[in-house]
Formats: structure tokens, C-alpha cells, sequence
């Protein structure tokens, strides 16, 4: 999952995440140039998940 992919459906797994994970705010969801590993880190946090868990969930969205 690199930077590329993230930012160009972006806001469709946005979506998605805050769907699944009913917790997860706007700002957790914050996609900001040269911050993904910020925001990826925030997820992890509220979620409690593992990179390797995050990273399985977003790809399977």
C-alpha cells in the first residue's frame, strides 16, 4: 500500500472504514501530504490493529 494508492481512491475507502469502524472520525481519516504513516498510526491506535492488520483491511475494502 504505498501513497499513490491511498490518495487516489482515498476518499472512497474513507468511506468504507468509517462504515466498518463505526469510531473512526474525520479527522482520524485526515489524509495530508507527507502524513500517512501520521494518520495510519492514529488508526492503529483507535482500532487497536497491528500495521499488517490495518494494511489487510484497507486492501480488502
Amino acid at each position: 500500500m504505498n501513497t499513490t494508492e491511498l490518495k487516489g481512491d482515498w476518499e472512497v475507502q474513507k468511506g468504507k472504514l468509517k462504515q466498518k469502524f463505526a469510531k473512526l472520525t474525520d479527522n482520524d481519516l485526515l489524509f495530508l501530504d507527507g502524513k500517512k504513516d501520521e494518520m495510519l498510526g492514529r488508526i492503529e491506535k483507535k482500532l487497536g490493529k497491528t500495521k499488517a492488520e490495518l494494511k489487510k483491511i484497507i486492501e480488502s475494502l
